[in-house]
This record gives C-alpha cells, structure tokens and sequence, in this order.
C-alpha cells in the first residue's frame, strides 16, 4: 500500500484500540485452544484403548470444546465492534477532509464516487484490523500444527514441510490478483455512483424530456465491467480454493500414510495417530486462509480507493488577523486552470471597500470561478486575492469565513428548522436577527405561510427554487462580514423580488462589499461598478450606462433575456 493508504489503515486500527487488541488475545487462545484438542483427544483415545482412568481427560476434552465455542462467539462479537469502531474513525477523518476541501473535493471526485468512497469503501476498510487479527490467528494455527506435528515425530513435519511451497506459492498469486481484481471492481461501483447522483440531481429536466431510458443506460453502462470484475475476482478465490482443495489433502494424506507406517513401527500410538490427523488438518488450514487473505485485500484495495481522497491537499490556512477595513477586494495577477483549461488568465481587480460589483459575461467565462476566487472556496493557480491588504490564505480559517459571506443560486438549506437555516453558522442567533435577514431576503412572507413560522422543520416546508434562494439570501444577510458575494443568487427570483432585494443591497449606510455575478441588465444596472468578464480577462470595468454603449455588451444579457423569455 501506498503511504496514505498505510496511514489510513493506522488510523482504523488505532479507533479499534484495545478492542483488536482483545480480538487478537481471543483469536490467539481459539488457536492455542484448537491446537491443544488433538493432544488431549489423542491422549484420551491411548487411556480408553489401554482401559485407563480417561475420565479427566474426557472431561477436558469436552471443557476445550466448550471454551472454543465460547471464544469463537467472543470473536465474533468483538469483531463486530472493531469494525463498526475503526469504520467510524475511518468515516469521521474523512468527512473532516472532505469539508475542508469543501468545492474542491466535487472538482477532484464527483459527487456519486464521494459517497460511494465515504460510505462502502470506508465499510470496506474498516475491517481491515479485525482481518489483520483474524490473518494473525489464521497463521498461527497452520505454524503451530507443523510444530506440533514435529512434538508427536519429526518425521511427520518434514514430510508436510516438503509440501508447503506449493501452498506458500497459491497464497501469494492469490494475494497479488485479488487485490488487482478488488480495485477494479470498487472503481467501476464509484463510476455508476457519480452517474446515479448526476441523474438524481437532474431528475426534473430528465422527466420532462422524457429522457429516462436514456439515462438509466448511461448510469449503468458500466455494468458490465463492474460484472466482468465481479465474476474476475470470484474466479480468482474459486482458483484459490480448488488448488488447495487439491494440495491440502494430498498433504494430509501423505501425513497420515506416514503416521500409519511409524504407528506400524510402535515410534508412536493409536492417539498419536489421531493428533496428528488432526494437526496435518490444522497445517494446511489454507481455506481458512484464502478467506482471511481476502478479507484482508478487499479493505487494503478500499483504503487505497481513500488514500486517493486524502492525497489531495486540503487548503492551508494563515495566522495573520484583518486589519479594520471596509473590505477592500483586490485579484492580482490570478488565473486558474481548472482541469487544465485556461479559464481566467491575468485577471486584475479591485472592488473598493464598502461597493457593490456585478460581475457579468457570457456563458463559460469564469464569472462563478471568480466569485470562487473571491472567496477562497478555490485557489488560483497563480497570482493573488487580497481582502484589505491580506493575503485570503494568509488568513486563519475562521476569520475567512467570518469576514466573506456566500449566497448560491442552488444553495444548501442545512439545519432542522427553517429558522435553523437562515441561522446555519451563527454561535448565538437571536431571534430578532433571524427575522431581520428574512425581511431583507423577502423570505418572511414565505416563512408566514409555513405552519409553525420559522420553526417549521425543513422537510415539512415545500419550497420553489425562488423561496430557496431566498432562505440562502436570508442566510447570507444574517452572517456579518465584510465581502458578501452573491453567485447567481438571484437567478430564480420573478423581477420584482429581485429589484426589492437589490434595493436592500443597494440600500444607503455602511455595509459589506458586495460581489455579484449577474445574467440581468437590470442588476448590472443598479450596481456601483460592472467587471465585464470575455476570453478570460476582465475587458472592462465601469458603470453598466457606460458599458452599454458597447454593441458587444449587450449582446451578453442578449441570450439570458432570450432564455427567460421561453420560460
């Protein structure tokens, strides 16, 4: 594995703490148990043949049965604990990266795979220590029944030991395809879960062109890979366990032919005879094996399938404080290249402190990666963003997102209540905040209509895509800052609510830097300056009458008017 893969699987181990360490204790007195019931049997079968006093040895042999039934329902018991425990570990590490990726992590993974990786693969490796432990055990008993086997004669273990290559060479090929065979098929289950949270998220505009047949082809037209690695890696164990099948009891045959012939001699007894069946059963335990060994590759393929989540950078963050400042808002130089297409090049901006900037041009031109930018919710691959003379990632985490505010077109309503989202983020909300950013948003006349008022859970609050981005604009006003950056927040509102928003935006009196991407004239309209965004550069600054006056300005509002027209 990888070295994040092997942190990973530290950390999954670590989580299941004393519990493995129970569970390799319990498996290590099952095996040491297993290994002592041939002997007492053998010996037992010698006092009974010889009319002995076997009663002791009768009772110990059904008191070892006994404690090996009761250790195996330990372990089972245990096991199920240290998977669910280094799961959790696993599942709460990653989540914390995944939200400090925060957009980044959608850019690296689609959403499907994310979940896939967060929830299944997680599972997966998760049971990677009580694998390991039960590997441990596993081994144990094939080591110890050759060492027992060389107690009752050396000859018996050398004649196993003769054999045991062959064995040593099957588990390996075994190790090495399965795993090959496990990624791939874990990488074909996070392909149909990206495409199935892509058709999920577009449901609506799939029914309404009547395009489901198409897209349950395309969600599941990796299936057949994923069957051709599923049927690769049951072929793979199938292999494994035919070939031992096959070397196993040809071992334990030659054992036991070899226990007769010295049983013929009188080197050993009748009950030796049976101990050493027995510990030749035990020797070439390599069914147990294979499935430990699985077991094993399967979590070990999972964490690597994690180690690729992790291996990317989560965003490093400063400790320098903000000066007092009106939110002055600087690019220099930035540009970003997201999947290797020039997007933004040499963008240079500055929005004065206290302003309100619409930013507008065609579709494609980056004008929502510049708000990204703005915000630090990306990283430009060269230049900087500076909010009142500070470099966003020489800023500590919190003070980021203290001091920059966002309202998305589609935004995530979180929290129990409705009130609970307009207050999402906020260390003591009061009331009468909460009230004041949902009359700014126009989201109160909403929130009147609901049952319970604010307090009505969210899930009990049917909503239109213009009511949802109310709440999101209510929650953006409710959070003090000083650069509120609004990236096509607007976009589902009818004319009205939107020019009664950006009245409030727009309204006299100290306030945030305002940052808003635009698709209406009328927006651009009434902001202080426009950024007008084309081939990647910032072609213009100034007032929207001004920009007007070029034919090629117009024409960027030309097709967004066009769509809403068809609405």
């Amino acid at each position: 594995m990888t070295e994040p893969a092997h942190d990973l699987s530290r950390t999954a181990l670590r989580h299941a703490g004393v519990r493995c360490a129970a569970l390799c204790l319990v498996g290590t007195a099952a095996t040491a148990a297993g290994l002592l019931l041939p002997a007492v049997l053998g010996r037992t079968l010698d006092l009974l043949l010889a009319h002995g006093p076997a009663a002791g040895w009768v009772g110990g042999s059904a008191a070892l049965v006994l404690l090996l039934a009761l250790l195996d329902a330990a372990a089972s018991v245990l096991a199920g604990t240290v998977d669910a425990r280094a799961t959790a570990g696993l599942r709460g590490r990653l989540t914390a990266h995944v939200l400090a990726l925060g957009p980044r992590a959608l850019t690296r993974f689609g959403a499907g795979d994310l979940v896939a990786r967060l929830v299944g693969n997680a599972a997966q490796a998760g049971t990677g220590p009580a694998a390991l432990a039960a590997l441990l055990a596993a081994f144990a008993g094939p080591v110890g029944g050759v060492v027992a086997l060389a107690v009752v004669d050396p000859w018996l273990a050398a004649v196993f030991l003769a054999g045991a290559p062959v064995l040593a060479l099957l588990l390996r090929a075994f190790t090495r395809d399965t795993s090959a065979c496990v990624a791939a098929y874990q990488r074909e289950q996070g392909r149909i879960a990206d495409a199935l949270a892509e058709a999920v998220d577009g449901r609506r505009t799939i029914a309404a062109a009547g395009l489901q047949d198409r897209e349950t082809a395309r969600v599941l037209r990796p299936l057949p890979a994923l069957g051709r690695a599923g049927h690769r890696m049951w072929r793979v164990q199938g292999r494994a366990a035919a070939r031992a099948v096959a070397v196993g009891p040809l071992l334990q045959l030659a054992v036991v032919a070899v226990a007769g012939w010295l049983l013929r001699r009188h080197r050993i007894s009748v009950g030796d005879v049976l101990a050493a069946s027995r510990y030749a059963v035990l020797a070439t335990g390599v069914g147990v094996l294979v499935g430990r060994l699985a077991a094993l590759a399967r979590a070990r393929a999972s964490a690597r399938r994690l180690a690729e989540l992790t291996a990317c950078p989560a965003p490093v963050h400063g400790t320098r404080r903000l000066p007092p400042g009106p939110g002055r808002l600087d690019l220099r130089g930035v540009a970003a290249h997201p999947g290797g297409r020039a997007v933004l090049d040499g963008v240079d901006l500055t929005v004065p402190g206290g302003t309100v900037l619409a930013v507008v041009g065609r579709s494609g031109t980056g004008k929502s990666l510049l708000a990204a930018l703005a915000g630090r919710l990306a990283d430009p691959d060269a230049g900087e963003v500076l909010l009142d003379g500070v470099p966003l990632t020489a800023l500590p985490h919190d003070e980021l997102r203290r001091a920059v505010t966002y309202a998305f077109a589609r935004p995530a309503l979180l929290g129990t209540t409705v009130a609970d989202t307009i207050a999402f983020g906020l260390a003591s909300p009061s009331p009468a905040e909460i009230a004041a950013a949902a009359r700014k948003a126009h989201a109160d006349v909403y929130i009147g209509r609901l049952p319970d008022g604010g307090a009505t859970r969210l899930r009990d609050s049917p909503r239109s895509g213009g009511e949802a981005q109310r709440l999101g604009l209510a929650r953006a006003f409710a959070h003090p800052g000083r650069l509120l950056i609004l990236d096509d927040a607007l976009s589902s509102l009818d004319t009205v609510t939107e020019h009664r928003i950006t009245e409030s935006l727009l309204a006299p009196g100290p306030g945030p830097t305002r940052l808003i991407v635009a698709h209406r004239a009328d927006t651009a309209a009434r902001a202080h300056t426009v950024a007008w965004l084309d081939g990647g550069r910032v072609r213009a600054v100034g007032t929207h009458a001004r920009l007007w006056r070029d034919p090629e300005y117009r024409a960027v509002f030309a097709a967004p008017a066009a769509e809403e027209a068809t609405r």
